[in-house]
C-alpha cells in the first residue's frame, strides 16, 4: 500500500468563492498524512457529447486522468433545485465514458454536501449517491455529510472560522482516510 493516497476532491460548483471550493481546500489543510488531497474544479470542463469519444478533447483527457490516477474521489457539491449542479452531471458524464471504461469504477469515495440553508443539501448528496451506485463507487456512508448554515462558517479571506464544522470535517476526513486505506488492501 502506498504510503499516501491520493483522493480527486472533485468541487461541484464554478463561482470563485463558492462554499464548496471553500470547503474543498479546508479539507486539504485537515486531511490526515495518509492522504493527499487533489482539488479539481470543472471550470473550463466542456459538455460531455457522446460524439466526441473517438477522439476526445484535452479537457476531458486532463479530467479523465487526474480522476483515474486517484486512488479515491470525493465530491464536494452544492445543492441546485433538490440535485446537483449540472456542471458536476457533467463531469461523472465525461468520466464515466465511453462506456465501460469509467475513471471511478471501484474507487473509494464520499459525498460532502452545503448549502446556506437548514437541509446543507440533503437533496443533493442522495441524488449524487444515486449515480455513484451505477458507478460502481463504494461511497463512505458515515458519518453522513450535510454542512447546512455554511454561510458563517468562513472569514473574508476564505478561513474557516466555524469550530463545530472544524471539528465535523476532522472527524470526517479522518473517517475517510481509513476508509480509502480499507479500500487499497
Amino acid at each position: 500500500m502506498a504510503s499516501q493516497l491520493n483522493t480527486a476532491v472533485i468541487v461541484g460548483s464554478l463561482r470563485k468563492e463558492s462554499f464548496s471550493l471553500k470547503l474543498a481546500r479546508a479539507l486539504t489543510a485537515l486531511a490526515p498524512p495518509s492522504l493527499q488531497l487533489d482539488v479539481v474544479t470543472l471550470n473550463g470542463l466542456s459538455l460531455y457529447n457522446q460524439d466526441l469519444d473517438a477522439t476526445p478533447p484535452a479537457d476531458w483527457v486532463d479530467f479523465r486522468d487526474r480522476v483515474r490516477k486517484a486512488d479515491a474521489v470525493l465530491f464536494v457539491t452544492p445543492e441546485y433545485n433538490r440535485s446537483v449542479p449540472g456542471v458536476l452531471k457533467n463531469a461523472i458524464d465525461v468520466g464515466s465514458r465511453p462506456y465501460g471504461q469509467s475513471v471511478f469504477n471501484g474507487k473509494p469515495g464520499g459525498v460532502i454536501s452545503n448549502s446556506p440553508g437548514a437541509l446543507g443539501g440533503f437533496g443533493a448528496n442522495h441524488h449524487l449517491r444515486q449515480s455513484l451506485v451505477f458507478l460502481n463507487v463504494s461511497v463512505l456512508q458515515q458519518p453522513e455529510a450535510y454542512i447546512g448554515g455554511i454561510g458563517d462558517a468562513f472569514d473574508e479571506k476564505g478561513e474557516l472560522v466555524k469550530t463545530s464544522l472544524r471539528e465535523f470535517l476532522e472527524a470526517y476526513i479522518k473517517t475517510f482516510a481509513a476508509w480509502v486505506a480499507r479500500h487499497q488492501q
